[in-house]
């Protein structure tokens, strides 16, 4: 295919043109939507396909709630996208939904942030208890709808520092480019929920060239990360066309890409994707990680691959109240994360979002979170805790106070069991050589 060709025409990621499955071929309705309005998907094709192990809770729960679905199919990274939980009467066949999620659910107005589940992701959550940490990231409840002092729709001033569409140019030499409106899997406390999900014309013809060519109109950008939405839920045509552009402008240095799929849609980390992605390093990938329960063969298989393509692994948490702020559950986390090859980079405070105050931290908490490895467990497994300043300020890093106090010209340093050390912090002093 012409690279160019792929924006002749206005196209999108899912969302567009919606189906009705019937009863005759499915025990419950979904609506489920086709990829791309020029890319049409044959699920019989193998090079949607990649040869995926499926863990026997992932077995257990397609056999339950897609009897009639191929092994090939549950591992087709389209099907998965294809059949996403979008509505209450999905949610109801396979989940005991408490009252406050169907309100929350049924309720006409509020977040603009829509519902929506991959079956695979949807296999990780709990059938019955509703306060169980990875249904209470994708599942809403009526606290969605209370908007706390001090949360705004765009509470990182995004917008405001957006020189063209899609383009974030807050820090000198880099700049994060948003490419898709579009997430496999929806998360509650998503800081572009304002975006997700929504029409604002990410992919439509012309939109990414306005972007590459801001890039490469400003010499001073090395780095760009690539967002969204979610990117790699891109065909892997326009994700070469987008790394293809960007590789030719001589001051791109580094190119990373933000996602969380290979944790909701592990099917789509395929053979050919990895080939891809190899020839335009070096590329980094910064994977969205919540909770030790999305430690699963699968996503071990799919970051495997990528870690054997060459790209470096870093992963990106957010604390977020009851579900992980606990020193043992992170800990779990990121050693899981390490034996993947996956090293623990940002730990997150919560953005105040719209509706996000049920899932915020006293930042109190994140700095007890680091105390508690810090010392404790590899350094490796220690991220750096910030804060996404409201207003545009960027990332600001926290640590507990290590330092004390002064002694004379001493520097009076706590360690992570609490003892006092010294440390000689005086003018340097040149003496004679013995």
């Amino acid at each position: 295919m012409d690279n160019e060709s792929l924006f002749n025409e206005e196209v999108e990621p899912p969302g567009s043109l919606t189906e009705m499955v019937t009863p005759e071929n499915n025990p419950s309705p979904v609506v489920i939507e086709t990829l791309l309005h020029d890319s049409p998907i044959d699920l019989s094709g193998p090079k949607h396909r990649a040869p995926c192990v499926k863990s026997s809770r992932s077995r257990i729960f397609c056999k339950k709630f897609y009897p009639y679905t191929t092994n090939a199919e549950w591992n087709d990274w389209h099907w998965q996208l294809h059949k996403r939980i979008r509505d209450i009467h999905s949610l109801t066949r396979m989940f005991q939904l408490t009252e406050d999620e169907r309100n929350a659910l049924v309720r006409s107005t509020g977040p603009a942030l829509p519902l929506s589940i991959t079956p695979y992701y949807a296999s990780l959550i709990d059938e019955n208890n509703a306060a169980q940490a990875l249904r209470r990231t994708v599942i809403p409840v009526i606290d969605e709808y209370f908007h706390a002092p001090g949360e705004a729709a765009d509470p990182l001033s995004e917008d405001h520092d957006s020189p063209v569409p899609g383009i974030v140019h807050r820090y000198p030499d880099r700049v994060l480019f948003l490419v898709t409106d579009f997430c496999a899997t929806n998360c509650r406390y998503c800081t572009r929920s304002r975006i997700v999900g929504g029409h604002h014309d990410l992919m439509k013809s012309g939109q990414w060239k306005k972007g590459i060519d801001y890039i490469a109109s400003h010499p001073v950008v090395r780095d760009v990360l690539i967002s969204g939405g979610d990117p790699l839920t891109l065909a892997d045509e326009k994700l070469e066309w987008l790394l293809s552009r960007l590789r030719r402008i001589p001051h791109v240095e580094i190119i990373r890409i933000g996602t969380k799929i290979p944790v909701v849609m592990p099917q789509r980390i395929t053979p050919e994707l990895t080939r891809m992605l190899k020839r335009y390093h070096p590329l980094f990938m910064s994977i969205h990680a919540t909770h030790p329960d999305e430690l699963t063969p699968e996503m071990g298989q799919a970051c495997t691959r990528l870690a054997d393509a060459g790209i470096p692994l870093g992963s990106q948490t957010v604390l977020l109240y009851d579900i992980n702020d606990s020193v043992e559950t992170l800990k779990q986390l990121f050693l899981g994360l390490l034996k993947i090859r996956i090293r623990p980079y940002y730990l997150y405070q919560c953005d105040p979002i719209f509706g996000s105050s049920h899932f915020r931290t006293p930042v109190s908490k994140g700095l007890e979170m680091i105390q508690g490895l810090r010392g404790h467990t590899s350094g490796y497994a220690v991220p750096s805790y910030v804060i996404d300043a409201p207003g545009g300020g960027g990332k600001i890093p926290l640590l507990p106070d290590y330092v004390v106090g002064r002694d004379g010209d001493d520097l009076l340093l706590k360690n992570y069991e609490g003892q006092t050390y010294h440390y000689p912090d005086g003018p340097m002093i040149l003496g004679e050589v013995h």
